[in-house]
């Protein structure tokens, strides 16, 4: 499997984004339930950790470079804090 180019690492974390959305909206009270909403946050939380996570090839260095992890961090700490 070849390197992630940058426009692939880009994409990646642009899609963390949705995750973070996920995290930080309040739960639907009239479309899921507690343990739905739970559930739901904690399967975003696993993803950005498993994305935060990611190496090249060398199974040793990140794939990330300059990226902030800010918001990110802060939905896995938010997002923990709900289930």
């Amino acid at each position: 499997m070849a390197e992630k180019t940058a426009d692939e690492v880009a994409a990646i974390f642009s899609a963390a984004g949705d995750s973070v959305t996920v995290i930080n909206t309040a739960r639907d009270t009239d479309n899921e339930t507690a343990d739905e909403y739970k559930e739901k946050v904690k399967r975003n939380v696993d993803h950005l950790e498993t994305i935060k996570a990611y190496k090249k090839e060398d199974d040793t260095t990140s794939i990330w470079t300059s990226e902030s992890f800010t918001a990110i961090d802060k939905a896995i700490t938010d997002g923990k804090a709900k289930y």
